[in-house]
């Protein structure tokens, strides 16, 4: 079975550029919303959820495309080569503020999990960062 592409735009409430890129293009910065914990070695991310002393997850991701200032695309190890997850910044024409737009892909019963992750993670991130 084929997974589901999930594409998604949230409004941040920032015009600053290097912010914005920080927090989707850095281990420390997608530490603050994304997961527990970003490492980066190279073009490989590791992230972590949980407590690394009881439970926690591990994934693995290799970046495939950065694009300072524009993009930042990584594919999980333990996924098929034909999925991806992708943060783009775009500006808004209309309110000078950037767009976060997200790329994810999810078996068709897990895309309303998928969805409420990334409304979970976009929410951290406003209240860190008061994007």
């Amino acid at each position: 079975m084929s997974k589901q592409r999930l594409n998604i735009e949230y409004e941040l409430k920032s015009n600053s550029q290097g912010i914005i890129w920080n927090f989707i293009s850095t281990a420390s910065g997608l530490s603050r919303w994304l997961a527990d914990d970003v490492q980066k070695n190279g073009d490989e991310l590791t992230f972590t959820w949980g407590d690394t002393s009881s439970h926690h997850e591990i994934r693995k991701a290799k970046i495939l495309s950065i694009v300072k200032y524009s993009l930042i695309r990584f594919h999980w190890e333990d996924d098929s080569k034909d999925y991806f997850v992708e943060m783009r910044m775009e500006k808004s024409d209309l309110t000078g503020s950037y767009v976060l737009a997200v790329t994810d892909f999810a078996d068709q019963e897990d895309i309303d999990d998928l969805h409420y992750i990334w409304d979970q993670n976009i929410e951290k991130l406003h209240m860190t960062s008061g994007m």
